[in-house]
């Protein structure tokens, strides 16, 4: 273990790019690569309770860079304000409800999904350094919502294998015993 965290540290430090990701993660208001952090941050305290309405963003004219992808999620903080940011979140952790009942290809799905949706937050929220990885279904990018369609498909096409659960008649239970 104390092996493995030395070459992760070794590897952090000797590649720049991954030095300058993990110090504008931790100090993005003094580091030359926290602005987009920095940026997102502001449009996530600008958008209050309520946000601003639709359209009405004012970081994604230029001021935050790559708004319609990778920080998409802080413009939906920005314009429906935090109320609308659970609505989101509260509608991704439904479709991964609805997921867990299922084959593994599903729980497989359910978990890129998942994973996806954290890691994108908690980048655009400063939790973790930046990565780059889209908010699923709602991030600008064709090929990220073409393979999340595809496993899509998968899903549904298993759901419509599965047999309805129904409760056994009274009858069932007495012939069981």
């Amino acid at each position: 273990v104390v092996a493995l965290v030395i070459a992760g540290v070794l590897l952090i430090t000797t590649v720049g790019y991954r030095g300058d990701r993990i110090d504008a993660w931790l100090h993005p208001e003094t580091s030359d690569s926290g602005y987009q952090t920095m940026q997102s941050l502001y449009a996530i305290g600008s958008g209050g309770l309520f946000g601003k309405g639709l359209g009405q963003s004012i970081q994604k004219l230029g001021f935050l860079p790559e708004s319609h992808n990778d920080m998409i999620f802080a413009i939906i903080c920005e314009e429906l304000g935090l109320f609308g940011a659970l609505c989101v979140i509260a509608l991704f952790v439904m479709l991964i409800v609805q997921l867990r009942y299922g084959a593994l290809v599903v729980t497989g799905v359910m978990t890129h999904i998942a994973v996806q949706m954290i890691i994108n937050i908690g980048v655009v929220t400063n939790v973790i350094p930046n990565t780059g990885v889209p908010l699923p279904f709602i991030s600008y990018g064709g090929t990220s919502l073409a393979f999340l369609m595809v496993e899509m498909g998968f899903v549904l096409s298993v759901s419509r294998q599965m047999l309805p659960y129904e409760a056994p008649t009274k009858e069932e239970l007495q012939m069981q015993r």
